[in-house]
């Protein structure tokens, strides 16, 4: 099993701290929020990481060359960064030679909440946060028929139950192709800005996707200054 790590974009809405370093080179606690993943997927026996990246790409360069906590880094380049999500993982298609965790990074998180996903039963799963109902800029995990039918913002008219995503992906070996079909379909229409959470509905349909409840544990996703603020005085005293 292998990581890749989004790392690619501007961060625009959280522009007073990205307009000086790309979002997971954020301090949280005196440690980035890079160096504390690669500290988490070391402690999980995840060995191997591919980092898409693209803006400010030298200091995440730099800072993975300054220790990368034992794990074996490379990288891929997106040009497209200031487009949609959907360029990156596009990118990452060429990284996709084991079994995968596709995740996002900003996002502080307890070790556990990775450990839900790497250890699961589920060969393809999300991670959902079941206590968060949506208010507006949340990501759901949609539940019906016991399989993840859609990540997405825009919820669907019939659904089991859902909860917020918190932004990483695994899936099985066998079944990237089918992801990378998924994205292909709308790559194809020039739909580049696209997140790449909504180019993901054809592979929901084809794979069956599970789903592990990480409700409780701490975690935030880090979009704008609040966010930062949250992760400092919340998140943080938890980890």
């Amino acid at each position: 099993m292998k990581a890749v790590i989004l790392a690619a974009g501007v961060g625009k809405r959280l522009w007073e701290v990205t307009q000086h370093r790309p979002k997971c080179l954020i301090e949280i606690g005196g440690r980035s929020l890079l160096r504390r993943y690669l500290e988490i997927l070391a402690g999980l026996g995840i060995r191997r990481t591919t980092i898409v990246v693209g803006y400010r790409q030298e200091m995440i360069r730099a800072a993975v060359e300054r220790d990368a906590c034992g794990v074996t880094v490379d990288f891929l380049v997106n040009d497209q960064f200031h487009r949609g999500s959907i360029s990156s993982l596009w990118i990452a298609r060429a990284a996709l030679d084991d079994d995968v965790i596709v995740m996002d990074a900003d996002v502080l998180f307890h070790r556990d909440i990775l450990r839900r996903l790497v250890e699961s039963s589920h060969t393809n799963a999300l991670l959902m946060d079941e206590t968060v109902k949506q208010t507006g800029e949340e990501c759901m995990v949609v539940v019906a028929g016991g399989r993840v039918i859609a990540l997405t913002k825009k919820m669907p008219d019939r659904y089991d139950y859902a909860g917020e995503g918190v932004g990483f992906l695994r899936v099985r070996h066998a079944d990237t192709p089918h992801m990378v079909e998924s994205l292909q379909s709308h790559i194809d229409k020039g739909s580049w800005n696209m997140e790449y959470e909504d180019a993901l509905q054809q592979f929901f349909q084809t794979v069956k996707v599970g789903h592990e409840k990480i409700g409780g544990l701490p975690w935030t996703e880090i979009d704008f200054v609040e966010d930062v603020k949250k992760a400092e005085s919340d998140v943080l005293p938890r980890l």
